[in-house]
């Protein structure tokens, strides 16, 4: 790998672990559903030119820009709504490795070896250990959301590879489209009045929500689908763990929380996980078309 590129996949891992730090400032200034709405108005006008129709596939598109867009990151945002541990969330959104490759086995009908297997175990017995942890017994709700945005952006996973040679911004641009009216219509229904206060938002809230938006979407996962084309995935996909360490490491830094015990080991057991699922499963994969849609892991 190019120095230079190597050094833009360890940009994107900084970029996504301070993003936790941007979405759990965004959500207390703003309220969640409002925040995420205006994060996918900003993709959207970013993306804007890139819209067009995909003949045959459009259904497909909105259903895919409805789940990894609206659903997944208005989950993604009311967990860092509601948390504290800002750590323990780091943690637990990597279920989305070992979630992604059991709907792959269950839908696509792929076929796992037992090193792979052993990796789902541990992973999901790690995210297991810290939503049990009674250290942590207020985060449980929070933990559940981030896994559940986890099992759409496994699901999301599936779609995007039915969208495979579409452009990314044109995927960008209808998950904007397709999230923006969804979102508003949620904060009305769930954030009464939120949107008339919108003009007297702080601006650090605004600010915090261009970040997640121009940083965390449009540099990070295009960005990673950028280096996608050009290396091996058995290249990129272990560099890219790095992101729950470092933002486990941002997030304590930043808000002092605790780290417990049983975060200690759940967390080890899990990154372990997704590490053996990880390497094996670039191993055993073929470098990537000249067109994939989306990076390989998930993030806020």
């Amino acid at each position: 790998m190019k120095p230079l590129h190597l050094a833009f996949l360890l940009l994107i891992n900084l970029v996504w672990a301070l993003n936790m730090v941007a979405m759990k400032e965004a959500v207390t200034l703003v309220p969640p559903v409002l925040a995420t709405a205006l994060r996918f108005a900003i993709v959207l006008a970013a993306c804007a030119m890139a819209l067009r129709l995909v003949p045959g596939r459009m259904r497909l598109v909105l259903a895919t820009a409805a789940v990894t867009g609206a659903l997944q990151f208005g989950l993604i945002s009311a967990s860092y709504h509601v948390a504290t541990n800002l750590s323990a969330l780091a943690i637990a959104a990597q279920a989305g490795v070992p979630l992604s490759l059991l709907l792959a086995v269950l839908v696509d009908g792929e076929r796992i070896a037992w090193r792979r297997t052993l990796g789902i175990l541990l992973a999901m017995g790690g995210v297991g250990l810290i939503a049990f942890d009674p250290r942590i017994a207020n985060e449980r709700l929070a933990v559940l959301l981030v896994v559940g945005a986890s099992a759409c952006w496994a699901v999301g996973n599936l779609l995007f590879k039915r969208l495979a040679g579409v452009p990314i911004a044109t995927l960008f641009a209808w998950q904007g489209l397709v999230s923006l009216p969804l979102l508003v219509l949620a904060s009305a229904l769930f954030e009464p009045g939120a949107i008339a206060r919108l003009p007297a938002m702080p601006v650090a809230g605004l600010l915090w929500i261009a970040y997640t938006a121009i940083a965390a979407s449009l540099v990070g996962h295009a960005g990673m689908s950028w280096l996608l084309q050009r290396y091996p995935v058995s290249t990129i996909t272990p560099l890219t763990l790095a992101t729950p360490l470092l933002s486990v490491a941002v997030v304590t830094l930043v808000y002092g929380t605790p780290i417990t015990p049983g975060m200690v080991a759940g967390g080890l057991m899990t990154l372990l996980g997704v590490a053996i699922i990880a390497l094996r499963s670039a191993r055993s994969m073929p470098a990537p078309l000249p067109a994939r849609p989306e990076g390989d892991r998930q993030a806020p």
